[in-house]
């Protein structure tokens, strides 16, 4: 499997992902080729090998005369009118539109607005749209099979743009990026643009630290600034290592949060269990565990995506009576799952199956629904579960 690894150790942005694609391998008079087809006017293209902190890589600017900057803001309508009436492919559309998209619902909720009303200043400019556009073009030249990336540096202090100065991320910013792991606080700058973070909200499959694969290529594009760490953009194309790698198997990222507890009523950890996955928890489970002078305890641990932990902590802290916890980032894998009915004489029951490499190889009735049944019908939740297949 072929595939792209964005590490955005100093952020990104669009200038500094055309570079690093263009660095990585795309053919330059395409990409440029490409971008006339949009048949926008007013601008220059500048590409040239630069260096931040001793490494090397490719630049890209889109130059504008200084009018440009007053006369170039779009409405959300102009952009999908300009990109739908361009002779760029059906697919190159389809990315482009949907990484703008990811913006204008951004601004508009941000702005208490329609998207269709969405009126942009940056994002509508030239500069931006080439951006976008050439980020499309240039995935589509690389045929890729799937887009990853590490969590997303965003930088910090405050950022001016047309709405004045304004805390980083930028507002926008924050809303794409919502339940996308990010990092913040390695620059006193913005290192994450609003088109930088479409780009990866449009196209990135998972965001992860962990991903195995065999490097082909590595592209660094260059960013504008000169930083305490290089303003470089880097990204990696190469194979996943695993050759038994099956799409009915979904690897993503998780917390899990834990803590020993040897002083709490047991009854409490019901209400506990059940506060927990209202949250959001992905699951929960107590291990009974012998502590200092033997005394008898429970691990209470908890799985959970990223943006939910700071919740499951707020649990841990006012609900039980642990004064610490302990966490760690593991890696889930799941069996991609279906579902059917099954008509008992009792009434119906749902079944979930599991599949592998195309295979369903294995099924198990809900047990909630068992049990309802069992009740309403004064028989055993056994008895149920015998007349499925």
């Amino acid at each position: 499997m072929k595939i792209l690894y964005y590490d955005c150790f100093s952020g990104i942005s669009g200038d500094m992902n055309l570079g690093a694609l263009l660095d990585l391998g795309v053919d330059q008079s395409y990409l440029l080729r490409e971008i006339k087809k949009l048949k926008l006017e007013d601008y220059e293209i500048g590409i040239a090998r630069e260096n931040r902190k001793g490494i090397y890589g490719t630049s890209f600017k889109v130059m504008l005369p200084p009018a440009a900057y007053t006369h170039q803001h779009r409405n959300y309508s102009d952009i999908v009118r300009l990109i739908a009436e361009s002779d760029i492919s059906e697919r190159v559309k389809k990315t482009s539109l949907n990484i703008f998209l990811k913006i204008a619902e951004a601004e508009a909720l941000v702005h208490g607005c329609d998207v269709e009303e969405v009126h942009f200043h940056e994002v509508g400019a030239v500069d931006s749209i080439v951006d976008i556009v050439g980020a499309a073009v240039c995935l589509d030249f690389l045929k890729v099979d799937r887009v990853l990336s590490s969590p997303v540096e965003l930088g910090g202090g405050m950022v001016r743009c047309a709405h004045g100065i304004l805390p980083v991320p930028a507002p926008a910013t924050a809303e794409i990026l919502k339940g996308i792991p990010v990092k913040s606080g390695a620059v006193p700058f913005e290192t994450t643009t609003p088109t930088g973070a479409a780009i990866l909200a449009a196209t990135v499959a998972q965001f992860t630290e962990r991903v195995h694969f065999t490097t082909r290529k590595i592209g660094y594009g260059i960013g504008r600034r000169d930083m305490d760490i290089p303003n470089i953009l880097r990204i990696f194309m190469g194979d996943i290592v695993d050759e038994e790698h099956d799409e009915d198997v979904t690897e993503q990222d998780a917390w899990l949060l834990e803590c020993n507890i040897d002083d709490m009523n047991p009854e409490l950890y019901d209400a506990v269990m059940d506060a927990l996955y209202e949250k959001g928890a992905l699951d929960v489970y107590l291990t009974p565990i012998m502590m200092k002078k033997s005394r008898p305890a429970v691990t209470l641990s908890i799985i959970c995506d990223q943006d939910k932990k700071k919740d499951m902590e707020e649990i841990l802290w006012l609900e039980t009576t642990t004064f610490g916890l302990r966490s760690h980032q593991v890696s889930k894998a799941m069996l991609r799952r279906e579902f059917s009915k099954v008509e008992t004489k009792y009434g119906p029951v749902s079944i979930k199956h599991a599949y592998f490499k195309g295979r369903r190889i294995k099924s198990k009735p809900e047990y909630e629904d068992c049990k309802k049944l069992a009740g309403l019908n004064g028989v055993s939740i056994k008895e149920i579960m015998d007349l499925l297949p």
